[in-house]
């Protein structure tokens, strides 16, 4: 049974984007999977994204992300929302994949902007629309234009709210006007897919987090985000200046491979990365000094 939702917060609150464990020679590690999940879910996340951009979605099979998909419902799918990320620059296959996960068992969607191929306005909306058509599902937007190269501009975005099954947002865009606005006139929920952006997001009505950090400091966010909403500014801002050197060290590399480090140090599934993304021991002792110093500076054990 999937877990409660609500128009609100149809995911929860605090959302891991959670890595795909690997075995040492690279094929999936589907044990791995179901025991990092199962960590997170523990120490506090509502929901976990799988076959994201952070679990190194555009190496992964269509077959993995089915097998990625299952394994993570059977381990905690009865007590936190499972979210298949299917975005690609293909609609076709996009609907294909969001197929696969609806048949799999998967709670919702994440759907990124297509990336690449730059559509206009007009083509995103027929994508997302396209997506959300076909299957049962409910649909969480990805906009991250550093990624895809473009924005979904906050009319299309108003368009999109409109229809039944596509009801959130996963904000990196780091444009606060712009996700004031569009809350504001679209009633998305809204979570923060950038984690420097967390607090600021919530005050200007976003509901919760789609983080990476969260594979290291999911109590601290949880912390932060109920601190906001009880009306104690003051001690959420004082966790969000905390976490500041976790914020930043996090992301001085690739997130996937930040993450996997870290896991990997605190004797967590992740294994390896497959090219083109490599290891943080590959990119120097220096990379990874600063990340240990980084995470100790942000209060993170090792």
């Amino acid at each position: 049974m999937a877990p409660t939702s609500t128009p609100q917060t149809p995911f929860g609150r605090v959302m891991t984007a959670m890595v795909t464990p690997f075995a040492a020679d690279g094929a999936l590690d589907l044990d791995g999977a179901q025991r990092l999940a199962a960590h997170l879910v523990d120490a506090g996340n509502d929901g976990l994204v799988v076959n994201g951009t952070t679990g190194e979605s555009p190496t992964t099979s269509d077959v993995e992300k089915e097998q990625l998909v299952r394994a993570v419902l059977e381990a905690v799918g009865d007590r936190a929302f499972v979210v298949a990320g299917v975005g690609t620059n293909d609609t076709h296959h996009t609907v294909e994949l969001a197929r696969q996960a609806e048949r799999a068992g998967a709670h919702g969607l994440l759907a990124v902007t297509p990336y690449y191929n730059k559509p206009p306005q007009e083509g995103l909306y027929r994508h997302f629309t396209t997506v959300a058509d076909a299957t049962g599902l409910p649909v969480m937007l990805y906009d991250i234009p550093g990624r895809s190269g473009v924005p979904i501009e906050t009319e299309t975005l108003v368009r999109l709210a409109e229809h039944p099954r596509i009801v959130a947002n996963k904000d990196a865009k780091g444009d606060l006007g712009a996700a004031s606005w569009t809350i504001s006139r679209s009633g998305l929920a809204w979570y923060s897919g950038d984690d420097m952006l967390n607090l600021p997001l919530l005050s200007v009505g976003a509901v919760g987090f789609v983080s990476v950090v969260g594979h290291l400091v999911t109590p601290e966010l949880r912390a932060l985000l109920e601190a906001y909403l009880s009306g104690d500014v003051h001690k959420a801002t004082e966790i969000h200046q905390k976490l500041l050197p976790v914020f930043t060290g996090m992301f001085r590399a690739q997130g996937v491979i930040t993450t996997k480090a870290a896991l990997a140090w605190r004797g967590l599934p992740a294994g390896p990365l497959r090219l083109p993304l490599v290891g943080l021991d590959e990119l120097g002792e220096a990379a990874t000094a600063q990340l240990k110093k980084d995470l100790a500076a942000g209060g993170v054990q090792l």
